[in-house]
């Protein structure tokens, strides 16, 4: 199972990404590459002005490829995801998440940011081709707390709702994506 993660966060602690780490750690033994993907470390002007010739952004595109899993998290911010993923899925290809097994997890202040993720996130992902969209994961900002070393660590109840998610990810690793392309020519 070929795994990347995306980080739509613009801070290098975050809780979005505390939510994908641990997403990382749990499915990093059955998989046979974890890619992650931390958005704000690729080239500021290549992903605004769509710099396709740019190495890193190429590289980043190729291994959003090549997964059988994207794992996907940002804060949302006044009710929207964040700006920083939004470009960056703008610049896959209209299919560019087509038979892959995608998981939205997502931080925000109050529960009256969780609609951001279906009338927000969800139709993106939908017009990308993903069809295969496991539960997608909210937690408030009240559902952490800090961490000398690792910044930000879930509460039991949104590791529980993390693992049921993983769920279909952990009994039975996902088809790649040109078996399930050819899966349903017949």
């Amino acid at each position: 199972m070929k795994i990347v993660s995306l980080s739509g966060s613009p801070s290098a602690i975050s809780r979005s990404a505390a939510l994908l780490r641990w997403c990382e750690a749990q499915l990093a033994p059955g998989a046979s590459s974890l890619h992650a993907i931390a958005l704000r470390e690729l080239p500021a002007t290549s992903l605004l002005q769509a710099r396709f010739e740019d190495a890193e952004l190429q590289a980043s595109l190729r291994q959003v490829a090549e997964a059988d899993v994207v794992l996907l998290a940002t804060p949302i911010y006044k009710a929207a995801y964040s700006g920083l993923l939004k470009v960056f899925l703008d610049l896959l290809p209209q299919d560019g998440l087509a038979g892959k097994q995608v998981l939205p997890l997502a931080t925000g202040g109050s529960l009256a940011h969780l609609l951001a993720l279906d009338y927000g996130l969800r139709p993106v992902l939908h017009a990308l081709g993903a069809r295969q969209l496991l539960d997608a994961v909210f937690a408030t900002d009240g559902q952490f707390q800090k961490h000398p070393t690792l910044g930000y660590v879930p509460d039991a109840e949104t590791i529980a709702r993390m693992q049921r998610s993983l769920q279909p990810l952990l009994q039975a690793p996902p088809r790649p994506a040109a078996q399930v392309a050819m899966a349903g020519t017949c």
